[in-house]
């Protein structure tokens, strides 16, 4: 949809990206299939299959946003606020907003990945922790020892990425329960808009920012591939 309205040909969906669909696709058919099958389940595995076309969506949302983050800082040629145009302020704010919009996705869809897992796997994550994320949901499938092999790869998974989460959910955080995290910055940095000297008006570096993003993806990618590939064959053994 974005790439639509700025002008860029629609995503093609290959590799992993496509993998990942592809499991996500097959496990709503099995749960559709079960809830025909099984009359008394068929609310059950119906949200299941309703939760996971919702995931889909997000997968695709989250892959436009960073595409469009990284179409807008591909235009910004100067580090410092003063020396931008105006399209390259206009640039910069549009960057802004889709990084944003990426980074705050990413933690959203793992989570609602954790409510997902915890249902169908039945971890009654909510008796340790009320209101759960997608890593106390880990911890839990770590502590039950019933899915040695799924725990694994995802706990592997996420120490690979642990770094760049670590950077991304303190954005995100900021974002969220404190201030915009650009305006943090500012303060970091020296007030932008007013230039200065020294580091005053220097930008964030948005490189940093964008590959910090492109490992959160690929944290994100791997979670949904390993979770939902592993949920396929959990329901096709299922009695």
């Amino acid at each position: 949809m974005l790439r639509t309205l700025l002008g860029e040909p629609p995503a093609q969906w290959d590799g992993l990206l496509r993998e990942t669909a592809e499991a996500m696709e097959t496990f709503i058919r099995l749960t559709e299939e079960r809830a025909s099958g099984k009359p008394g389940q068929a609310s059950r595995f119906l949200t299941l299959a309703i939760w996971t076309a919702g995931l889909l969506r997000s997968l695709e949302e989250l892959e436009e946003s960073l595409f469009a983050a990284r179409l807008f800082a591909g235009r910004i040629r100067h580090d410092r606020w003063s020396e931008l145009s105006d399209a390259e302020k206009q640039d910069y704010n549009r960057h802004v907003y889709f990084d944003k919009n990426a980074y705050i996705r990413m933690f959203s869809l793992l989570d609602k990945l954790g409510t997902l897992l915890n249902d169908l796997l039945g971890l009654k994550t909510e008796l340790v922790k009320p209101r759960f994320s997608y890593f106390t949901v880990l911890r839990r499938l770590r502590d039950t020892r019933r899915y040695g092999e799924l725990e694994g790869l995802l706990t592997s998974l996420k120490e690979s990425k642990r770094e760049a989460m670590d950077r991304l959910r303190t954005r995100r955080n900021m974002e969220i329960h404190f201030m915009n995290a650009e305006l943090q910055d500012d303060l970091k940095a020296g007030r932008r808009m007013h230039g200065g000297p020294g580091e005053t008006g220097k930008l964030e570096n948005l490189a940093a920012h964008l590959s910090d993003s492109e490992e959160g993806w690929d944290m994100v990618l791997g979670t949904l591939r390993h979770t939902f590939r592993f949920a396929c064959e959990w329901l096709r053994r299922m009695p």
